[in-house]
């Protein structure tokens, strides 16, 4: 493969080289990636295009929109939803699945996504990104419901994320990896840069949002209390600790140096699981982070294997490095016996 190809050649090659990529999921993935160039330009404009701030407005799950939420879900919809590839979209910010129009033919591909992640960090020019996720739909030729998008993680063709950084950067698996793709702003075109990204199964740093320490569960505090503890403690070295606040920012972290993330439950809604969103955010990443030779659970189970219930199923996350991962998960485990 020549040097820093674009992404439309490395998706042939990949083809080549056996990977389930038809016509289909090879223009649905060079579609998003060009919304995701186009979100990423609203991004650097931010203040100059009137663009920061809230909307006004509410989500499903309750959670104030801002202005660059609703930009990014429109620019994704209005670019995938003509082209034949799709059947229909889910988003964090909708309300129920949108089909594509009856005036377009539809595909055989269902497109789940995070339009903006790390909302909370627009206006103080912090690291967001676009969070997706590729399915199959299961029945070809009938109505669009749901309960089609109600699919375990274990079944996605195509995962990744865009992160609108000091550099954009589109990061892929199709089950065979995980490649890194950099905009090149002089020609508007993603390359490759890396692919094979391994996670080091060991780590020194933890990501989490420490002032929720007062609600968390027995085996989570542990967990934390003993990196706090460093080189005196039982593990025997001393961490640090990160966190941004941007899933996309801490999980593109960890793939780069190692790492684990958590957002785990907690007692302030004690009837929810998790904050994070299966089918959005917690199914793409983990899906990403295993396929880099990381780990990724809900405290007790894999999460690419949760069959979800509802559209905007929460669900906590523990990912990252598998050494830390595999304890914190055992703490969860041992605390059930």
């Amino acid at each position: 493969m020549a040097q820093h190809p674009p992404l439309t050649r490395y998706l042939v090659e990949q083809q080549r080289a056996g990977v389930t990529l038809d016509a289909q999921l090879l223009r649905l993935l060079e579609t998003v990636a060009s919304a995701c160039r186009r979100i990423g330009a609203e991004v650097r404009q931010g203040a100059l295009a009137g663009v920061l701030g809230s909307a006004g407005s509410e989500n499903v799950q309750g959670e104030v929109q801002k202005k660059l939420d609703i930009i990014a879900n429109e620019v994704l919809i209005d670019a995938n939803d003509w082209g034949g590839h799709l059947a229909g979209m889910a988003s964090e910010e909708m309300d129920d699945v949108l089909p594509v129009p009856a005036t377009y033919p539809s595909g055989d591909y269902l497109l789940l996504f995070d339009p903006l992640d790390g909302s909370s960090n627009i206006d103080v020019n912090v690291s967001i990104g676009t969070i997706f996720s590729v399915l199959k739909k299961p029945a070809h030729g009938t109505p669009l419901q749901a309960a089609d998008f109600l699919q375990p993680g274990a079944r996605q063709v195509a995962a990744g994320y865009c992160l609108y950084g000091p550099q954009t950067t589109l990061v892929l698996t199709l089950g065979r990896g995980v490649a890194m793709f950099t905009l090149d702003h002089r020609d508007g075109s993603f390359v490759l840069t890396q692919e094979g990204i391994q996670i080091p199964p060991d780590t020194r740093e933890f990501a989490i949002n420490m002032s929720n320490m007062r609600h968390w569960d027995a085996p989570v505090k542990r967990y934390v209390d003993e990196c706090l503890a460093g080189k005196e403690g039982p593990r025997g070295k001393d961490f640090n600790m990160r966190w941004v606040a941007s899933m996309v920012a801490d999980v593109h972290r960890i793939l780069m140096r190692g790492g684990i993330f958590m957002y785990p439950w907690d007692r302030r809604e004690p009837a929810k699981p998790g904050k994070l969103r299966l089918l959005y955010e917690a199914n793409p990443m983990s899906w990403l982070v295993e396929q880099a030779g990381g780990a990724a659970t809900n405290g007790r189970e894999r999460i690419l294997g949760i069959q979800p219930a509802q559209l905007h199923e929460r669900v906590a996350v523990v990912l990252g490095s598998r050494h830390e991962v595999d304890r914190v998960t055992q703490y969860h485990q041992a605390g059930d016996a």
